[in-house]
């Protein structure tokens, strides 16, 4: 699969390396064919950075899917040059994708009307004005919808990049990059943008992280908020907010996703249903599959299948 990010001056040098991260980083099992191309082969950065590449824009012509990062200007429009090459590879079926403020080239490019949509909180108003059309969520992480897939700000692109590798080379290629990466795997599109995530700064939360990270590895354990708190040093419902404030979820709806990425890569490998149910913490293959339906809306048996589909397309 060809990949082309679109680069510019002034753009962000992490929304940029974000998608390079993963999709060009040594954790693919199968690298893709990734290339920066810029209008004239350069592209100015903050600080003094420039990027001399090693491709046009040109280079954007036959590739599978086209990023745009976020666009380093909410206020200016998106340049002629780059949504023609949007519009483009929109035509001839190319997955586009916007990441952060880049949704904004793609709906000047007019390929978000009628359609749902992201960006970052911040503008989300100001998107929401100028392009009347869409349908804008201000609170997704990311959505996508086919043919065009937008994320919300930053490291939202991080998880839009981790489910684009999800859906086309399967769940648990992307759950190994994030390993990889030394990220959780990736958020769902509907996660709420806006839940604070700051690193552990006391003594409490460095033990409650550590707690996290143990199940998130093993989450055939489960452990009462009582039980936790206690090994913690803290108080319930401490526990509770700080589990909140770091995974922007309760510990049961945590330790539910947990389960189903660790049985995604179990599925992966072959293994039964009932099996990967009890080797990661459900109570048995009727759970999972409640816990599978809930979260992807299909059985364990109809994500496996998808899986071996996805990767051979």
């Amino acid at each position: 699969m060809k990949i082309a990010l679109l680069a510019y001056d002034h753009v962000s040098p992490f929304m940029l390396s974000t998608p390079l991260a993963v999709f060009e980083g040594a954790a693919l099992a199968a690298p893709h064919d990734v290339i920066v191309c810029a209008s004239n082969r350069r592209a100015l950065g903050p600080g003094g950075l420039s990027f001399n590449l090693s491709a046009d824009l040109d280079a954007a012509s036959d590739a599978d899917l086209v990023l745009l990062p976020g666009w380093c200007d909410a206020q200016e429009p998106v340049t002629d040059e780059l949504v023609e090459v949007l519009r483009r590879a929109a035509q001839r079926g190319a997955v586009v994708v916007g990441l952060c403020l880049g949704t904004f080239g793609l709906a000047q490019a007019g390929l978000l009307d009628g359609r749902r949509a992201t960006t970052h909180w911040a503008e989300a108003a100001r998107f929401a004005a100028r392009f009347p059309a869409v349908d804008v969520d201000a609170g997704a992480l990311f959505i996508d919808e086919g043919s065009v897939v937008t994320s919300a700000g930053v490291a939202a692109g991080l998880d839009c990049c981790l489910h684009l590798v999800a859906r086309f080379c399967g769940q648990a290629e992307a759950n190994r990059i994030a390993r990889q990466l030394v990220v959780a795997p990736q958020r769902s599109g509907a996660h709420a943008q806006l839940p604070e995530r700051p690193a552990p700064v006391s003594l409490a939360e460095h033990r409650v992280a550590d707690l996290l990270e143990a199940l998130w590895h093993d989450p055939r354990d489960t452990p009462s908020l009582d039980a936790l708190a206690k090994r913690a040093g803290v108080s319930t419902r401490s526990l509770t907010r700080h589990i909140r404030t770091r995974t922007g979820d309760s510990l049961a709806g945590w330790l539910r996703r947990a389960r189903i990425a660790r049985a995604q890569e179990l599925l992966a490998r072959g293994s039964p249903i009932e099996l990967a149910a009890v080797q990661c913490g459900f109570a048995d293959g009727q759970a999972m599959r409640q816990a599978f339906q809930r979260e992807h809306g299909m059985s364990p048996r109809q994500w496996a299948a998808k899986q071996r589909l996805d990767y051979r397309l």
